[in-house]
């Protein structure tokens, strides 16, 4: 059985994955998720871009026995696990990428400006974390939602260190990695959410396209929260991807 190396998102941490790291474990499966620098009690690492980012991710790789690994990336995990794939593909057995995207939307610097704005401006007005998670994460969820998995979302994204979370909105908005899809060479899958608003469904279908071979699973009614969001549909799909890949 592979090793599963889970990967979350700008606004979670290890414990995204609570759901998933029993149910795969039972499975047979040797699973790990990791706390991008800067998260719970990783070191934030100096500069904070993504070659450092992805740098840490492969010391993690290589302490786990460095036997490539199956990438489980939700939304920036997404990004991270495309670089790996990139910078490191011997160590990459496959990929799945949920709730993501190849690329940081909107194409011109006026539009990074207003996001990086639009998520820092309540950190520099003396809001704290928690506020942020509980005026953000409502607009994430789907029609189909669990009101625990919100409840969930909320407290990991409270607990970021506020240092982390600027660090982390800055390094979303540098990633570009569109013209290397045709280049995965590995079992890929894709999974994303009917209402998913911040990587839509759509975009999400396309990128599957340009994936030689890659796998795209849609679940109806789910926003970007997907592993907290709907995790028994979530852990279906991705039990099915392996199960199909014999990983």
């Amino acid at each position: 059985m592979s090793t599963l190396l889970f990967l979350h998102g700008v606004g979670g941490g290890r414990a995204a994955w609570d759901q998933q790291l029993p149910y795969f474990s039972a499975r047979g499966n040797r699973v790990h998720a990791w706390d991008q620098p800067g998260y719970g009690s990783a070191p934030a690492v100096e500069p904070y871009d993504l070659e450092q980012v992805s740098a840490a991710l492969r010391r993690l790789i290589e302490s786990l026995g460095g036997e490539p690994v199956v990438l489980v990336g939700h939304s920036m995990g997404g990004f991270i696990a495309q670089e790996a794939c990139a910078r490191f593909p011997r160590q990459v057995k496959a990929l799945v990428l949920g709730f993501t995207s190849p690329s940081f939307g909107g194409g011109s610097q006026e539009f990074v400006d207003k996001f990086i704005a639009a998520r820092i401006a309540p950190l520099d007005a003396g809001r704290s974390m928690a506020d942020i998670a509980a005026r953000l994460m409502p607009a994430m969820r789907g029609s189909k939602s669990l009101d625990e998995g919100l409840a969930q979302a909320e407290r990991i994204m409270g607990a970021i260190p506020p240092a982390t979370y600027r660090k982390a909105v800055h390094l979303l908005t540098t990633f570009d990695r569109r013209a290397q899809l045709p280049a995965i060479a590995v079992p890929t899958l894709l999974v994303a959410g009917s209402d998913d608003r911040v990587a839509p469904a759509n975009v999400m279908e396309r990128m599957a396209q340009k994936i030689p071979g890659a796998e795209f699973v849609l679940l109806e009614g789910c926003g970007h929260l997907g592993p907290m969001d709907q995790p028994d549909a979530f852990n279906q799909a991705l039990r099915e991807f392996l199960d199909r890949r014999k990983l």
